[in-house]
């Protein structure tokens, strides 16, 4: 379950402090049977707040959760709104220099899997496959009623004609793919219903206070349970979703490396975290490995 992000998580004062040496990581790589897991500041160069870092978003937002998402109407038209407008920049969102370095070291055959915690596409975009997504898909849409899959692009088109003119200044977008608007700025935003049967749409992701579908976290552990190592990029691990997977590598004895610039909540279990920037150094890797990077997908 992604639990409510609205209680801080203060580390440690006797965790190892940060690395600026990468050559552990580059040594797991070369072993290869990486499994990696990534999290929100992968995706901070490529336009897309995290939650957690200094001036991350939960500074100042928090996200919405299945519980208020399924019991209010009005709860579902701001989310809406929201949605929809930050959808206009998250949905154009480009891979990074990060994304494609893991994309190359998959291809190289480094990588035994790669299981993300953010649901913006970016590590596909970039080229890397059999990505599974922790935390589900913005670009996908459910309905709660008869459970019908529907594409983003084909929602963003029916609620563009719904809401003619709805095009409010919002301040930031959020690592959700939601803007931060006020109220007044979400008015009557018409809320469009599912196709088929006329049922509420939800995102296909996982909201905070919702679980993750038991199928995909055995296939997650099952994936742990293969990898020779666990490579964590760009996650504070401050929810159990993502965190269970570093335990698990650590009980099994499997080195756990971080690349993360703050200290996490899994720092304790892993060899080493790497404090330096995700794309920089993922780049920098993929070249002391002689692994080329796609400067394109």
């Amino acid at each position: 379950m992604r639990m409510r992000p609205t209680l801080s998580w203060t580390p440690a004062h006797d965790l190892p402090p940060g690395s600026t040496d990468p050559e552990p990581v580059a040594e797991a790589l070369r072993a290869g049977g990486v499994l990696v897991l990534s999290g929100a500041g992968i995706s901070t160069e490529s336009g897309i707040p995290d939650y957690r870092s200094s001036g991350g978003s939960l500074s100042r937002h928090t996200p919405m959760t299945y519980e208020e998402f399924t019991g209010s109407p009005e709860a579902r038209r701001r989310y809406w709104a929201r949605s929809h407008l930050g959808w206009r920049t998250f949905g154009r969102a480009l891979p990074n220099t990060g994304h494609r370095a893991v994309a190359a070291f998959g291809r190289r055959g480094l990588l035994s899997g790669v299981i993300t915690q953010n649901v913006d596409g970016l590590h596909q975009a970039a080229g890397s496959e059999g990505v599974v997504e922790l935390h589900g898909s913005l670009a996908r849409v459910r309905c709660l009623s008869c459970g019908a899959f529907s594409s983003r692009h084909e929602l963003a088109r029916r609620l563009e004609d719904a809401n003619a003119g709805f095009a409010p200044v919002a301040p930031g977008l959020n690592p959700d793919g939601d803007a931060d608007l006020t109220q007044e700025q979400v008015g009557d935003f018409r809320v469009v219903p599912c196709s088929e049967c006329g049922g509420v749409l939800k995102p296909d992701v996982v909201f905070f206070g919702e679980s993750v579908p038991p199928p995909r976290v055995a296939h997650c552990r099952e994936l742990a349970d293969g990898a020779t190592s666990l490579l964590v990029l760009g996650s504070s691990l401050t929810v159990m979703s993502g965190l269970r997977f570093v335990r698990q590598a650590a009980r099994a004895g499997k080195p756990v490396l971080i690349v993360n610039r703050d200290a996490t909540r899994g720092d304790q279990h892993a060899v080493t975290r790497v404090a330096l920037p995700l794309g920089p150094t993922l780049t920098a890797l993929a070249a002391r490995l002689d692994v080329p990077v796609n400067r394109t997908h």
